[in-house]
Protein backbone atom coordinates (compact mmCIF):
# COMPACT_ATOMS: atom_id res chain seq x y z
CA UNK A 1 0.00 0.00 0.00
CA UNK A 2 1.46 3.47 -0.45
CA UNK A 3 1.61 5.61 2.28
CA UNK A 4 1.72 9.10 0.94
CA UNK A 5 4.64 11.02 3.38
CA UNK A 6 4.98 14.75 3.14
CA UNK A 7 8.27 14.61 2.64
CA UNK A 8 8.42 12.83 -0.18
CA UNK A 9 10.33 15.01 -2.72
CA UNK A 10 7.86 16.33 -5.72
CA UNK A 11 9.12 16.92 -9.71
CA UNK A 12 11.13 19.70 -8.75
CA UNK A 13 12.47 18.74 -5.41
CA UNK A 14 13.81 15.52 -6.79
CA UNK A 15 16.02 16.67 -9.78
CA UNK A 16 19.68 15.94 -7.28
CA UNK A 17 18.51 12.91 -5.47
CA UNK A 18 17.67 10.77 -8.50
CA UNK A 19 20.93 10.93 -10.17
CA UNK A 20 22.46 9.06 -7.28
CA UNK A 21 19.92 6.09 -7.77
CA UNK A 22 20.47 2.75 -9.18
CA UNK A 23 19.65 1.87 -12.92
CA UNK A 24 18.15 -0.52 -15.18
CA UNK A 25 16.24 -2.01 -12.72
CA UNK A 26 13.75 -4.89 -13.09
CA UNK A 27 9.56 -4.53 -12.73
CA UNK A 28 8.46 -5.81 -9.34
CA UNK A 29 5.00 -6.70 -10.05
CA UNK A 30 2.41 -9.07 -8.41
CA UNK A 31 0.98 -11.40 -10.63
CA UNK A 32 -2.62 -10.11 -12.01
CA UNK A 33 -5.87 -11.23 -10.31
CA UNK A 34 -8.04 -12.27 -13.73
CA UNK A 35 -7.92 -13.10 -17.08
CA UNK A 36 -10.22 -10.27 -17.43
CA UNK A 37 -7.74 -8.14 -15.71
CA UNK A 38 -4.53 -9.26 -18.04
CA UNK A 39 -6.90 -9.55 -20.89
CA UNK A 40 -7.69 -5.71 -20.68
CA UNK A 41 -4.44 -4.51 -20.14
CA UNK A 42 -2.95 -6.45 -23.17
CA UNK A 43 -5.85 -5.13 -25.52
CA UNK A 44 -5.28 -1.48 -24.94
CA UNK A 45 -1.52 -2.04 -25.09
CA UNK A 46 -2.06 -3.49 -28.72
CA UNK A 47 -4.53 -0.71 -29.87
CA UNK A 48 -2.20 1.91 -29.22
CA UNK A 49 0.78 0.83 -30.49
CA UNK A 50 -0.80 -0.34 -33.45
CA UNK A 51 -2.76 2.42 -34.11
CA UNK A 52 0.34 4.82 -33.04
CA UNK A 53 2.35 2.20 -35.10
CA UNK A 54 3.81 4.71 -37.06
CA UNK A 55 4.81 7.13 -34.22
CA UNK A 56 7.99 6.89 -32.07
CA UNK A 57 7.80 9.17 -29.58
CA UNK A 58 5.84 7.50 -27.19
CA UNK A 59 5.74 4.36 -24.27
CA UNK A 60 2.86 2.13 -22.98
CA UNK A 61 3.07 -0.52 -20.56
CA UNK A 62 1.15 -2.48 -17.83
CA UNK A 63 1.70 -3.90 -15.10
CA UNK A 64 5.21 -2.86 -14.83
CA UNK A 65 6.81 -0.45 -12.02
CA UNK A 66 8.04 2.90 -11.98
CA UNK A 67 10.55 3.58 -9.60
CA UNK A 68 10.45 7.35 -9.10
CA UNK A 69 12.21 8.12 -5.80
CA UNK A 70 14.84 6.54 -3.13
CA UNK A 71 12.46 6.26 -0.73
CA UNK A 72 10.14 4.43 -2.56
CA UNK A 73 12.42 2.23 -3.89
CA UNK A 74 13.98 1.16 -0.39
CA UNK A 75 10.33 0.79 1.27
CA UNK A 76 9.11 -0.91 -1.78
CA UNK A 77 5.64 0.35 -0.68
CA UNK A 78 3.98 1.35 -4.17
CA UNK A 79 3.22 -0.91 -7.05
CA UNK A 80 3.18 0.05 -11.15
CA UNK A 81 0.07 1.14 -12.72
CA UNK A 82 -2.01 -1.45 -14.67
CA UNK A 83 -1.79 0.74 -17.59
CA UNK A 84 0.40 3.66 -18.11
CA UNK A 85 1.18 6.03 -21.10
CA UNK A 86 4.04 8.74 -21.45
CA UNK A 87 4.60 10.87 -24.17
CA UNK A 88 7.68 12.23 -25.84
CA UNK A 89 9.57 9.07 -24.68
CA UNK A 90 11.58 6.72 -26.78
CA UNK A 91 9.57 3.61 -28.03
CA UNK A 92 11.92 0.93 -26.74
CA UNK A 93 11.05 -2.12 -24.42
CA UNK A 94 11.65 -1.92 -21.08
CA UNK A 95 12.17 -3.47 -17.68
CA UNK A 96 10.47 -0.69 -15.85
CA UNK A 97 10.12 2.42 -16.10
CA UNK A 98 13.00 4.83 -14.22
CA UNK A 99 12.17 8.44 -13.79
CA UNK A 100 15.92 9.33 -13.12
CA UNK A 101 16.71 7.94 -16.27
CA UNK A 102 13.84 9.03 -18.34
CA UNK A 103 14.75 12.56 -18.28
CA UNK A 104 12.29 13.11 -15.35
CA UNK A 105 9.17 12.37 -17.06
CA UNK A 106 6.21 10.86 -15.31
CA UNK A 107 3.09 8.91 -17.22
CA UNK A 108 0.59 11.11 -19.03
CA UNK A 109 -2.09 8.66 -18.49
CA UNK A 110 -2.74 6.10 -16.40
CA UNK A 111 -5.25 3.67 -16.30
CA UNK A 112 -6.45 1.32 -13.00
CA UNK A 113 -8.55 -1.70 -13.52
CA UNK A 114 -10.80 -1.95 -10.31
CA UNK A 115 -11.59 -5.07 -8.10
CA UNK A 116 -12.80 -5.90 -5.51
CA UNK A 117 -9.60 -6.15 -3.19
CA UNK A 118 -8.03 -2.44 -5.28
CA UNK A 119 -11.11 -0.53 -5.54
CA UNK A 120 -10.57 1.43 -2.23
CA UNK A 121 -6.77 2.00 -3.26
CA UNK A 122 -6.90 2.98 -6.45
CA UNK A 123 -9.94 5.08 -5.99
CA UNK A 124 -8.27 6.76 -3.08
CA UNK A 125 -4.35 6.08 -2.06
CA UNK A 126 -3.32 5.88 -5.76
CA UNK A 127 -5.18 8.90 -7.05
CA UNK A 128 -3.90 11.05 -4.33
CA UNK A 129 -0.40 9.91 -5.39
CA UNK A 130 -1.04 10.67 -8.86
CA UNK A 131 -2.47 13.85 -8.17
CA UNK A 132 -0.21 15.08 -5.82
CA UNK A 133 3.09 13.32 -6.25
CA UNK A 134 3.12 12.10 -10.56
CA UNK A 135 0.48 14.71 -11.05
CA UNK A 136 -0.54 12.74 -13.75
CA UNK A 137 -2.68 14.86 -16.04
CA UNK A 138 -4.97 11.88 -17.00
CA UNK A 139 -6.46 9.00 -14.80
CA UNK A 140 -8.97 6.66 -15.48
CA UNK A 141 -10.18 3.78 -13.59
CA UNK A 142 -12.22 0.62 -14.71
CA UNK A 143 -13.74 -2.53 -13.49
CA UNK A 144 -13.51 -5.02 -16.15
CA UNK A 145 -16.30 -7.26 -14.26
CA UNK A 146 -18.62 -4.58 -13.00
CA UNK A 147 -17.66 -1.86 -15.61
CA UNK A 148 -17.98 1.00 -13.57
CA UNK A 149 -15.94 3.06 -15.62
CA UNK A 150 -14.02 6.72 -14.40
CA UNK A 151 -12.00 9.63 -15.32
CA UNK A 152 -10.28 13.10 -14.24
CA UNK A 153 -7.56 15.48 -15.21
CA UNK A 154 -5.78 17.42 -13.38
CA UNK A 155 -6.86 21.19 -13.17
CA UNK A 156 -4.53 23.55 -10.88
CA UNK A 157 -2.93 20.74 -8.81
CA UNK A 158 -6.48 18.83 -8.01
CA UNK A 159 -8.38 16.32 -10.11
CA UNK A 160 -11.50 17.02 -11.86
CA UNK A 161 -14.28 14.53 -13.33
CA UNK A 162 -14.69 14.50 -16.89
CA UNK A 163 -17.51 14.72 -18.13
CA UNK A 164 -18.39 11.20 -20.20
CA UNK A 165 -19.96 12.20 -23.83
CA UNK A 166 -23.55 10.63 -24.39
CA UNK A 167 -21.93 7.27 -25.36
CA UNK A 168 -20.48 7.50 -22.11
CA UNK A 169 -16.92 7.37 -23.57
CA UNK A 170 -14.19 9.81 -21.85
CA UNK A 171 -12.16 11.84 -23.48
CA UNK A 172 -8.00 11.73 -22.72
CA UNK A 173 -6.65 15.35 -23.08
CA UNK A 174 -3.68 13.99 -23.34
CA UNK A 175 -4.02 11.76 -25.97
CA UNK A 176 -6.45 13.35 -27.76
CA UNK A 177 -8.65 10.12 -27.67
CA UNK A 178 -11.60 8.90 -26.06
CA UNK A 179 -11.99 5.77 -23.69
CA UNK A 180 -15.07 3.71 -23.63
CA UNK A 181 -17.07 0.98 -23.10
CA UNK A 182 -16.94 -1.72 -26.19
CA UNK A 183 -18.46 -5.26 -25.72
CA UNK A 184 -17.83 -5.37 -22.15
CA UNK A 185 -14.09 -4.02 -22.60
CA UNK A 186 -12.20 -0.53 -22.45
CA UNK A 187 -11.38 0.50 -26.02
CA UNK A 188 -9.91 3.71 -27.51
CA UNK A 189 -11.85 5.76 -29.84
CA UNK A 190 -10.58 8.65 -32.25
CA UNK A 191 -11.92 12.57 -31.36
CA UNK A 192 -13.89 11.61 -34.43
CA UNK A 193 -15.53 8.56 -32.66
CA UNK A 194 -14.30 5.74 -34.94
CA UNK A 195 -13.32 2.56 -32.87
CA UNK A 196 -9.63 2.20 -32.95
CA UNK A 197 -9.34 -0.79 -34.28
CA UNK A 198 -6.80 -4.00 -34.15
CA UNK A 199 -4.99 -5.46 -36.84
CA UNK A 200 -7.27 -8.89 -37.34
CA UNK A 201 -10.55 -6.43 -36.98
CA UNK A 202 -9.03 -3.90 -39.89
CA UNK A 203 -8.61 -7.13 -41.76
CA UNK A 204 -11.86 -8.45 -41.45
CA UNK A 205 -13.52 -5.08 -42.11
CA UNK A 206 -11.56 -4.72 -45.39
CA UNK A 207 -12.68 -8.67 -46.59
CA UNK A 208 -16.60 -7.47 -45.55
CA UNK A 209 -16.15 -4.38 -47.28
CA UNK A 210 -14.92 -5.74 -50.37
CA UNK A 211 -17.68 -8.50 -50.14
CA UNK A 212 -20.14 -5.51 -50.15
CA UNK A 213 -18.75 -3.54 -52.99
CA UNK A 214 -18.73 -6.97 -54.96
CA UNK A 215 -22.52 -7.88 -53.87
CA UNK A 216 -23.40 -4.18 -54.71
CA UNK A 217 -21.92 -4.22 -58.07
CA UNK A 218 -23.35 -7.91 -58.99
CA UNK A 219 -27.01 -5.99 -57.62
CA UNK A 220 -26.31 -3.57 -60.32
CA UNK A 221 -25.80 -5.70 -63.31
CA UNK A 222 -28.35 -8.07 -62.76
CA UNK A 223 -30.41 -5.35 -62.69
CA UNK A 224 -29.34 -4.34 -66.56
CA UNK A 225 -30.37 -7.70 -67.25
CA UNK A 226 -26.60 -9.17 -66.73
CA UNK A 227 -25.33 -12.30 -65.58
CA UNK A 228 -22.36 -11.48 -63.59
CA UNK A 229 -21.08 -15.12 -63.77
CA UNK A 230 -21.15 -15.41 -67.37
CA UNK A 231 -19.48 -12.13 -67.76
CA UNK A 232 -16.76 -13.76 -65.91
CA UNK A 233 -16.72 -16.73 -68.20
CA UNK A 234 -13.44 -16.96 -70.99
Amino acid sequence: MVRLDANLPTHEEDTEDIRQLPTNLYSDEPPLETDLHRDQIDLLIRLLKHGWRDRSNFYISGNLTVYYNEQQLKSRDFRGPDIFVVLNAEKKDRRSWVVWEEGGKYPNVVIELLSNSTAAVDKGTKKRLYQDIWRVPDYFWFHPETLEFAGCHLVDGQYEAIAPTDAGWLWSEQLELYLGIHKQQLRWFSKHGQLIPLPEEQERQAKEAAQQRAEQLEAVLRSQGLDPEQLLEP
